[in-house]
């Protein structure tokens, strides 16, 4: 039945690549140790909406952040227009995104890590929560889903293939906080009527 699955699906006005609901994928972090947050070649797409609560978090994360990330910061802003025009997190040496901090060997969101210690109501870009998992925006409120394949995270596909833990059930919460539970439970439903 996945053989004669469409490549595109439409969900509550979403079009959905088909592969989000039969590829596995479950974040191994303890073998990646947060290698997505400093390998590519530019940052997390945000929000015009999003770069004001980064900055309204910045002072609360300024402390965990490395020298070289504050001085970027401080002569280019929390972000910058990539070569396609797009809204990116700002990043160190071409590749490491600013709000990375270290535990160890362990990259770490220090955004995240100050919104699960209470420290802000700022988590982090939607798009870093929803990866594999890349939106474009085709105008018109035509929003598109595709599942993105990274080298590195093959240890994440390999554990979701263990679990046969599809990625839309991977992103749950991410998901809901994008498009809301209704959404979800649509795109839920559409996937138990194809498998």
């Amino acid at each position: 039945m996945v053989e004669k699955l469409p490549p595109i699906l439409e969900v509550g006005g979403v079009l959905i690549s088909s592969d989000i609901l039969t590829e596995y994928f479950c974040c191994d972090y303890e073998k990646c140790k947060g290698i997505c947050c400093v390998e590519g070649d530019a940052g997390a797409p945000v929000t015009m909406e999003e770069i004001a609560g980064i900055e309204e978090t910045l002072d609360t994360v300024w402390g965990d952040l490395r020298a070289s990330a504050q001085s970027v910061i401080d002569k280019q802003g929390v972000a910058y227009s990539d070569p396609e025009g797009d809204l990116v997190t700002s990043i160190v040496n071409g590749k490491d995104c600013v709000f990375t901090c270290y535990d160890g060997d362990n990259c770490l969101c220090a955004l995240e890590k100050a919104y699960r210690a209470g420290k802000t109501d700022f988590c982090k870009p939607i798009s870093c929560a929803l990866y594999p998992i890349r939106e474009k925006n085709f105008g018109n409120g035509l929003v598109g889903l595709n599942y993105n394949r990274w080298a590195v995270c093959k240890d994440a596909v390999e554990k979701g293939k263990a679990l046969r833990l599809p990625v839309y059930q991977f992103l749950k919460e991410p998901l809901i906080r994008r498009f809301g539970k209704e959404w979800y439970d649509e795109l839920c439903e559409v996937a138990n009527q194809l498998f």
